[in-house]
């Protein structure tokens, strides 16, 4: 069993993506699209936030980060800790999610984020909308 994630130095929620990554800026897309009470900031992994980070997170780009109230989450559990937090109907999805045991959700994770250039391409394919001032540097 590992060890819980420690507490986050960051006012609110923080999803951190790769910036160069077509999928994660189609899902961070997502995020902003279904985070109705905009609790969710975003940056890039490259970026002068994360860098940044009292405790240092991954630096495997290939993983997805969020940063809430309750720690530091990587790969799988970083989607579930996103979908927990903008809550809703995805809260429950979730919950669902945290049932299916860490090794099966983060294999599928890593084989899509090891093939996740080649089928979406760059980030330099699709924008960010939303507001400007949810996206961090």
């Amino acid at each position: 069993m590992s060890e819980p994630p420690k507490a986050s130095p960051l006012p609110t929620p923080v999803l951190f993506f790769d910036g160069e990554c077509g999928l994660c800026h189609r899902s961070v897309a997502w995020f902003q699209r279904h985070d109705r009470r905009r609790v969710f900031r975003y940056a890039p992994l490259q970026g002068e936030t994360y860098a940044a980070m009292p405790e240092p997170g991954p630096t495997d780009l290939s993983s997805m980060v969020v940063v809430d109230e309750r720690g530091l989450w990587t790969e799988s559990d970083a989607v579930i800790a996103g979908l927990r937090a903008i809550g809703g109907g995805w809260a429950l999805v979730a919950g669902l999610g945290r049932l299916v045991p860490r090794f099966l959700r983060n294999g599928l994770y890593r084989f899509v984020a090891r093939r996740r250039l080649g089928w979406f391409g760059p980030a330099d394919a699709c924008n960010l909308p939303g507001e400007a001032d949810s996206l961090l540097p």
